[in-house]
């Protein structure tokens, strides 16, 4: 009874269902994604579950595809137009991502080639970003260099959270002491006169994008990414990611394809899924070497972001200290942490909406679109040029 597909299916929903519901009885406090790796780590360690549950509950082949679908579905996000409204914290944003790159080199010699560049493109994003360079570290026999990346990617947002919740409250202090003196919200947005937009082909037709066809739209541009992949050599999920922001824009698919498909749960298991082998033959030993890596990492990146973004003069792309460093951090976030980070600190600093709304207006929509830009967008692409870099 205690065996088979379905046994070891509802085994690994449960591990899932339960960081879920952790997440949010903390309020996000406790990552769902750490509690879910940590049960499956400690079943691993255990001998409680097989090594090869993700292939016994089914889900290793459609893991292998599901990515292609994923990252075409977030490509159909790309907002262009707020994009560049918010350039500087798109610039600043990326400007952290290449610190990571340069700097990440100081930690060859400690923690190992292989492991520094899985670790980087993680560090950027999320994932996708670690499904992709885990699956590479993983064909390349590289399985504490998956097990790290693994862990990092587990862990990140207990390093980013407390890093990027600080300097958003120093913002709203110094947003708030302004309001409170003069009375004005100097980010408050102003609305633009004009014609409201015009339906794309997509809303227009919305009724005729049903599931299937949704499913069908992905399926073809994960087919046609891999062609073009082959023939440029470049990782498929960038063209993925490129050919989804393309049909959003010209309006031929539908914004967040994914949603509209009502698909979004059964593919990020497919995709969370194909992480968790890399778990499975770590002791207690070699755990011990993860932590040290682990710590290390974050370390570096931390007095990285802080020298780069508060003592040399980086801030000043985005325009505000605090903000940029918050910014920075963003790419160890993504959304949703990003949106509740930034709520958390307007309901802590504010004492009434009217000041809440106004520390929201001023990092807001900069925490969100910073968390958009590296963990959804650009991690995405570095990702698939560092998996080539991996040597055996």
């Amino acid at each position: 009874m205690f065996e088979g597909m379905l046994f070891y299916i509802f085994v690994c929903l449960a591990f899932f269902a339960i960081g879920d519901f952790l997440g949010v009885a903390t309020k996000a406090k406790l990552s769902s994604v750490f509690v879910s790796l940590l049960l499956f780590l400690v079943f691993f360690m255990a001998d409680w579950i097989p090594d090869d549950v993700i292939n016994q509950a089914g889900l290793t082949q459609i893991g292998k595809w599901a990515v292609g679908f994923v990252v075409f579905g977030m490509g159909t996000t790309i907002n262009m137009r707020e994009l560049m409204a918010e350039w500087r914290t798109v610039a600043t944003a990326c400007l952290s991502m290449a610190v990571i790159w340069l700097g990440m080199i100081v930690l060859v010699p400690l923690i190992g080639y292989n492991e520094t560049i899985v670790a980087i493109p993680i560090i950027n994003g999320g994932i996708v970003a670690t499904q992709i360079m885990t699956s590479a570290a993983m064909e390349n026999g590289l399985e504490m260099a998956a097990a790290l990346g693994t862990i990092l990617y587990a862990v990140q947002k207990f390093f980013g959270t407390p890093f990027a919740s600080y300097f958003g409250l120093r913002e709203a202090r110094e947003v708030l002491a302004v309001y409170r003196q003069t009375g004005v919200n100097p980010n408050k947005p102003v609305a633009k006169p004009g014609e409201e937009p015009k339906p794309t082909f997509a809303e227009k037709y919305k009724k005729y994008y049903g599931q299937f066809v949704c499913l069908g739209i992905m399926a073809l541009f994960s087919w046609v990414a891999s062609g073009i992949g082959q023939l440029t050599g470049l990782s498929y999920t960038i063209w993925c990611l490129v050919l989804g922001a393309v049909m959003a824009t010209t309006g031929l698919v539908p914004k967040n394809i994914m949603a509209q498909a009502k698909s979004g749960g059964i593919f990020n298991v497919a995709v969370f899924a194909s992480i968790i082998p890399s778990l499975a033959k770590i002791d207690f030993h070699e755990l011990l070497v993860l932590g040290y890596s682990t710590i290390i990492v974050f370390v570096v990146v931390f007095v990285l972001l802080y020298v780069c973004f508060a003592i040399l003069p980086l801030w000043r792309v985005q325009g505000h200290k605090n903000v940029a460093l918050g910014v920075a951090a963003a790419q160890l976030l993504g959304f949703p942490a990003t949106y509740l980070i930034a709520n958390e600190v307007a309901t802590a600093a504010a004492e009434n909406e009217e000041e809440k709304q106004v520390v929201l207006d001023a990092i807001m929509s900069k925490y969100l679109v910073a968390g958009f830009t590296t963990v959804t967008s650009v991690s995405v692409i570095i990702a698939g040029i560092f998996e080539t870099f991996i040597t055996p």
